[in-house]
């Protein structure tokens, strides 16, 4: 039976949860995540933990911060005058905004505190700074 190798593409049943057993995400009910292996399409430690797997595998992992969102960053926590901001938009805790790095890449940002004359977002990954666990089931090798 084939095993799962760099530039295959492979589709994967997967749930994964923090360590205190959140589950922050899953393919139960969709179609099975496609992607080729080693291209960097998903994240380093789920490519690594793919890799090897043989159709109708099923295993679980710990993934590192470190091979998974990294590890958070304080410089991605900016203060942001009000004024900066598009005209009407009322920013609340927890919203979703997205803005330009200097070079011109889009940059996702989450809005973490609002004050009177400015608003405080973050940059950083929701997932960043923590481990992550995956159930994962091999599929298919294409």
């Amino acid at each position: 039976m084939s095993q799962a190798k760099a530039g295959d593409t492979v589709k994967i049943h997967y749930t994964g949860t923090l360590d205190d057993g959140t589950q922050f995400d899953s393919s139960k009910g969709r179609d099975p995540l496609e992607f080729e292996l080693g291209s960097g399409q998903v994240i380093a430690g789920f490519d690594k933990a793919v890799e090897g797997m043989a159709v109708g595998d099923e295993k679980t992992v710990n993934i590192p911060a470190a091979e998974a969102y990294g590890e958070r960053q304080d410089q991605m926590i900016q203060e942001v005058p009000k004024g900066a901001l598009p005209e009407g938009l009322e920013p609340e805790v927890g919203m979703a905004l997205q803005a330009r790095n200097p070079q011109g890449q889009p940059l996702n940002l989450t809005v973490t505190e609002v004050g009177e004359e400015t608003i405080t977002v973050d940059g950083n990954h929701p997932l960043a700074g923590k481990d992550l666990n995956f159930n994962l089931e091999l599929v298919e090798i294409a």
